[in-house]
């Protein structure tokens, strides 16, 4: 069904695994970093089914809104949201994952379509 996402299974994860760093840093305070499986996860969620932050679903294979809200905007400043993004379509390291989105029918290659509904500029003249 499309728009239906339940989390990355090893296969898919292993994809991704090489991108980020074996141990996270170490903090001095606050809460412990997030599995970054889990931050991810929870951004395809959101990419997949289009809902909002305050509808990411909790348990234990997905990160918190905020965490993952943080951890999007660090990757998308340091670059490694574009190197997810090249994976996914790049077709000799990701044709797995495709042709496994594809079998499920989560991908239509025919159009893009861009969903304007949480515009600001709705209604303004």
């Amino acid at each position: 069904m499309a728009g239906r996402f339940e989390g990355l299974t090893d296969l898919e994860w292993k994809l991704f695994d090489d991108v980020f760093p074996q141990g996270p840093s170490k903090r001095g305070k606050g809460m412990p970093h997030a599995p970054y499986r889990h931050v991810l996860n929870s951004l395809l969620y959101i990419l997949i089914t289009g809902c909002r932050w305050c509808d990411l679903p909790k348990g234990d294979m997905w990160a918190s809104k905020s965490s993952s809200h943080r951890w999007l905007k660090r990757w998308r400043t340091d670059g490694t949201f574009e190197h997810l993004k090249a994976r996914v379509l790049a077709i000799r390291v990701a044709s797995s994952l495709r042709l496994i989105a594809d079998e499920r029918g989560l991908i239509n290659w025919d159009f893009g379509a861009v969903d304007g509904s949480f515009s600001p500029w709705q209604g303004r003249r």
